[in-house]
């Protein structure tokens, strides 16, 4: 997922998104371990979105109180 649309999305979509791709990634992280997965760069994928995600709620969090 490009920056461009996450800023598109709302907070409570963000929000909402960021759970769904949390239990995504501990699911994807669990198989790993069990079977080895053929693309395992997918885990660091999912984890730099999250990173982005969470990077633009605090973003406007932070435009918010000011």
């Amino acid at each position: 997922m490009k920056n461009s649309e996450i800023i598109e999305m709302t907070t409570a979509e963000l929000i909402e998104r960021v759970e769904t791709e949390k239990a995504a990634l501990n699911k994807m992280t669990m198989n790993h371990t069990i079977t080895p997965m053929e693309n395992p760069m997918q885990i660091r994928a999912a984890r730099k979105t999250i990173a982005r995600m969470m990077t633009e709620i605090r973003k406007r969090e932070l435009t918010e109180k000011k």
